[in-house]
């Protein structure tokens, strides 16, 4: 996540550098050789240095090179059943629905921008990030394992256990790190709605795809996602699990492993959730 108002120069306030950024990690608990789930919002950490591209390297200073970064990279622009989707056309009508959906873009792993913000932006355009093939809900990795984490992303697993959400759940020494954002944000508590009941709902998504160079339409099954109660989860998560909360620059940030958290999730939705 991004957005505008972060101070700038001549606001009075010091620039955040990559090196306090890596300290200020660090004092969070972020470790060496950790793979890192990431979702921040640049805004909040304040007027970096370099932006996106220095708290990026503050964060692969903190994980070193032994360790993963992974940041969602999904995409919403080229869906007929995104939330984004139905905000956009509300209002039109027919004839002008028909004509932008013909304008949709297609999704193209390795071109297709992120949607997640400026810092995975900047991880999906480093050299030698690996994006999944959802053209929906991609990821985009860094580290020794990125290739490893980013194969196979099911298309009827959004993020499930076919994901890199379910390779991330198996791996050892795996935590998420929200910086500057919620609950809402974390994408890992999605992988429990795939996992808290043998049964549960799914919808058909549809979204546009670049294959072989041409616009194609691809329709699909999966769980039906839905966010609405993860600051609730999350306020339980932070009596259950007390995951480390520290400022990385300016933003309110939370660092807790991620196999404990959708486990939490898991039994959560199990009791709450018809």
């Amino acid at each position: 996540m991004d957005g505008d108002g972060a101070p700038r120069p001549g606001s009075g306030e010091p620039p955040v550098t990559r090196d306090r950024l890596a300290r200020d990690l660090e004092r969070l608990g972020v470790d060496v050789g950790q793979t890192l789930l990431v979702h921040a919002s640049l805004r909040c950490v304040g007027w970096v240095d370099g932006g996106a591209a220095t708290v990026l390297g503050a964060l692969r200073d903190a994980v070193g090179e032994d360790g993963n970064l992974v940041v969602p990279a999904g995409t919403e622009a080229n869906s007929m059943t995104s939330r984004a989707h139905r905000a956009r056309i509300a209002g039109m009508t027919a004839d002008q629905v028909r004509k932008y959906v013909s304008e949709m873009p297609p999704f193209d792993r390795y071109t297709t921008p992120s949607g997640a913000g400026a810092v995975s932006e900047a991880v999906r355009k480093s050299k030698g990030a690996v994006r999944s093939a959802h053209p929906q809900s991609s990821f985009a990795a860094l580290g020794p394992a990125a290739d490893l984490l980013m194969d196979d992303h099911k298309l009827e697993s959004h993020l499930g256990e076919d994901s890199p959400l379910g390779k991330l759940y198996k791996r050892e020494n795996t935590h998420v790190l929200l910086l500057g954002v919620g609950y809402k944000s974390c994408t890992a508590l999605h992988l429990a709605e795939y996992l808290y009941t043998p049964e549960p709902r799914h919808q058909t998504y549809s979204c546009v795809i670049s294959e072989d160079g041409h616009r194609r339409w691809r329709a699909y099954r999966d769980v039906v996602l839905d966010d609405h109660q993860f600051g609730a989860i999350g306020d339980h998560l932070d009596e259950v699990l007390r995951p480390h909360r520290d400022r990385v620059g300016n933003a309110e940030s939370r660092l807790f492993p991620l196999r404990e958290a959708v486990d939490y999730a898991t039994e959560w939705m199990a009791r709450h959730r018809s």
